[in-house]
């Protein structure tokens, strides 16, 4: 009996968590301090419509066109020439576009939209930078260097091939 009696005394041991939540109490701050804590920027575009190229087609107005192809960029308008921004080995010479818009800017300030044209192997980071560079300048007024809004609403699209490489004038504008 006694046998018995000392089988029935003994409870199941409870279980020691004390180790588990010291381990909780530091690893639960020590991964809200080291994670990443990404910043998603939306962009809003305008792609073309079939509508869209037909009123372009009855309207004769301005209309800019920044075409990215892989060895230049070329900044066009109705009533000027196309300006071509030579690739370096460094890559595209952004500047060079930013001068290129501002002047563009300058003579039509009302103009808010532009065309971006790709073509089909173009970087993505090579597309976001020419956007950044077509929607805003850094401008020094006075010393002080001011963000201008230049063309902010953008239209992007495929470029159109290539002329023949002897067709092709390959002038960058001083």
């Amino acid at each position: 009996m006694r046998r018995r009696w000392r089988q029935h005394r003994h409870h199941a041991p409870e279980m020691d968590i004390t180790a588990f939540l010291n381990l909780m109490v530091i690893l639960i701050p020590f991964l809200l301090i080291t994670a990443v804590f990404s910043r998603v920027a939306i962009m809003e575009l305008a792609l073309p419509t079939e509508n869209d190229a037909i009123d372009q087609r009855q309207e004769e107005v301005l209309h800019t066109e920044v075409i990215v192809r892989a060895d230049r960029i070329v900044v066009s308008d109705r009533g000027s020439p196309p300006v071509n921004i030579l690739k370096t080995p460094e890559g595209y010479q952004l500047d060079k576009l930013s001068v290129e818009m501002q002047r563009i800017k300058a003579l039509i300030p009302d103009k808010t939209d532009v065309t971006i044209l790709l073509e089909p192997d173009i970087p993505y980071d090579d597309l976001i930078q020419a956007m950044d560079t077509v929607r805003a300048a850094h401008i020094l007024r006075n010393g002080i260097s001011v963000n201008t809004e230049l063309f902010p609403d953008i239209s992007i699209g495929d470029a159109p091939p290539t002329e023949s490489p002897s067709a092709t004038t390959e002038q960058e504008k001083p």
